[in-house]
């Protein structure tokens, strides 16, 4: 397994009540002791060095057992959905062939997490750790997989995968019960999840069966690929969202980084359903220590709700942990609206996180739709100008608001020059608009 570096981990199990157990490590000459307490249970927090290995562990009671092959380093958890469920079992990837073939690596090791449900808090799940191969990361996370593999090769440490995920799953069943059902809101739209045959639709089910059970478990961090399935709940999902997160932080005791992935396009989606939760997504980014990456250039096909391009997401999300986590110099700020002043007949937009210029990739800035005062949004025409764009339609006289790439399957053309593209965004909140193409 990996163990978090220079932190302090938890080790527990089960034993004789008041049975006495001791440990010892092969990295000092610490001696940590406990007993079992009355419900046949222990735990005993020791602390690691920097990232290094591979060592042992011993745990000495009425029986011994010894931990081999113990490594020091950075321990992430990947959940979510389908997308970050992916893996090269499905058959869909071979692009990826050679980079599974070719996984063999001693320092990265992956905890693989089965599909389970519980009604109440598990304190155990099913799942062991291992040495990272070709025929185990088969059913691993893709997404997850080149996550760690940039971390290990940028940080020249170990690092550790816990896989916790589940294709189809609405967010509310990552969230613990009380949070959901002491909230009317979010309760109110919990009750309206629509029942399926192949994933669970009950408030805190896989919470409780395949998240508690490894609250105890020190990490860096978490990244998360989810939202397909609360697509057309995108009113209350920046609160569950952000509900979810905090009470994640509560159940571990620790205020971790929480990286995750916009939905990518996806024409199936009924109108602007998928671009309100994109936006409930970006809302959510007011939550400390969050950080999302946005995939809609790397989607070549708005047919499928799974793109195959888990290596940038992948990629995209370590860009994240490598500056804000490890202090890496990697661009991953991805242009956002920032503010609009209406000049005359067009609308200046001005986005963050492009200080040293927008650019257009290929083919005019499309994408922005301007209207004035009866809510027919029109193409616009866009004109770059350092980090504003001016957009105008010489039949909207009066303009008052903008919006950009706000559609089921938008092909994004506006990027910084660091290559990233921009967020989506509306500068209204209108319900009752027209789009005229």
């Amino acid at each position: 397994m990996v163990l978090q570096q220079k932190a302090e981990v938890k080790l527990w199990g089960w034993s004789d009540p008041a049975e006495k157990i001791t440990i010892h490590t092969s990295w000092d000459t610490t001696s940590y002791t406990s007993k079992g307490n009355a419900d046949a249970k222990w735990m005993i927090a020791i602390k690691t060095p920097a990232a290094g290995g591979p060592y042992t562990i011993t745990i000495a009671a009425n029986n011994k057992i010894v931990i081999e092959d113990v490594l020091i380093g950075e321990v992430w958890v990947c959940s979510g959905q389908s997308n970050m469920e992916m893996s090269d079992s499905w058959g869909v990837t071979p692009e990826y062939t050679d980079d599974i073939s070719n996984a063999s690596n001693q320092s990265i090791r992956l905890f693989h997490t089965p599909r389970l449900t519980a009604a109440y808090p598990q304190d155990d799940t099913k799942g062991e750790w291992v040495v990272c191969n070709p025929t185990d990361l088969k059913q691993f996370s893709l997404a997850g997989y080149f996550f760690g593999k940039k971390l290990h090769e940028t940080l020249s440490v170990p690092v550790g995968l816990i896989e916790s995920s589940w294709g189809g799953t609405p967010a509310e069943v990552w969230t613990p019960k009380d949070s959901i059902l002491n909230n009317i809101t979010l309760h109110t739209s919990a009750d309206k999840i629509k029942y399926s045959d192949y994933w669970p639709a009950k408030p805190a089910s896989t919470f409780n069966a395949m998240i508690y059970p490894i609250t105890n478990y020190a990490i860096a961090g978490v990244i998360w690929y989810q939202g397909e399935s609360n697509v057309g709940a995108a009113s209350t999902y920046t609160q569950l969202f952000s509900t979810m997160i905090h009470s994640w932080r509560t159940a571990w005791q620790l205020d971790f980084p929480f990286y995750f992935v916009q939905i990518a396009p996806f024409s199936g989606y009924e109108g602007i359903s998928g671009a309100l939760l994109k936006e409930a997504q970006t809302k959510t980014l007011s939550v400390a220590k969050t950080g999302m990456v946005i995939i809609d250039d790397k989607v070549t096909d708005t047919t499928d709700i799974h793109p195959h391009d888990k290596m940038d997401v992948g990629f995209r999300l370590a860009d994240l942990a490598l500056t804000e986590n490890y202090g890496k110099q990697i661009p991953d700020k991805y242009p956002m609206y920032k503010s609009m002043q209406v000049i005359k007949n067009k609308i200046q937009i001005t986005f963050a996180n492009a200080d040293d210029g927008l650019i257009n990739k290929g083919e005019p800035v499309k994408g922005f739709y301007i209207a004035g005062a009866d809510k027919k949004f029109m193409p616009a025409t866009a004109k770059i100008k350092g980090n504003t764009v001016i957009v105008y339609n010489k039949q909207v006289k009066v303009p008052v608001a903008v919006r950009y790439d706000f559609t089921k399957s938008p092909v994004p053309t506006l990027f910084n020059k660091s290559g990233l593209p921009a967020n989506l965004f509306r500068t209204d909140d209108w319900d009752d608009v027209k789009t005229i193409q």
